[in-house]
This record gives C-alpha cells, structure tokens and sequence, in this order.
C-alpha cells in the first residue's frame, strides 16, 4: 500500500492569520490526512491576576490559516 502525504503549507517560525486573530507557527504535524498547525498568538498586556498556562497558543487545520 503506498501512502500519500501531501506537503505542508506553512514552515515553522512562520506568521500567519485565521479567523479571530494572528500568529506564528510552532510546530505541525500530519494527522487524520491533513496537517494540524500549533500557531501561538501574541501576547498582549498581562492582566492584574497573571498568565494562566498555554494561554495563546491554539491548534488549527491547515485550511483555517492564511500566509501574512
């Protein structure tokens, strides 16, 4: 059985935009026949109560992301 994998759109360190916002690529991988993309946001004003975890950071599919 010969497996296909197609090539991914967006390289690591790379910025891009999706519906809600802006960010850069931190990794990716191949899963379910597409590539999942982990994009962290930027990070703005830290609030009065601090930061809680991987707060910017959101998992979308390629289809989701646009190159800036």
């Amino acid at each position: 059985m010969i497996r296909i994998i197609k090539i991914h759109s967006f390289n690591h360190g790379q910025l891009v935009t999706f519906t809600g916002g802006e960010g850069i690529i931190e990794s990716f991988k191949f899963e379910d026949r597409d590539w999942t993309y982990l994009v962290k946001m930027p990070l703005g004003i830290e609030p009065k109560f601090g930061r809680i975890g991987a707060e910017t950071m959101v998992l979308l599919k390629e289809a989701e992301l646009h190159a800036i």
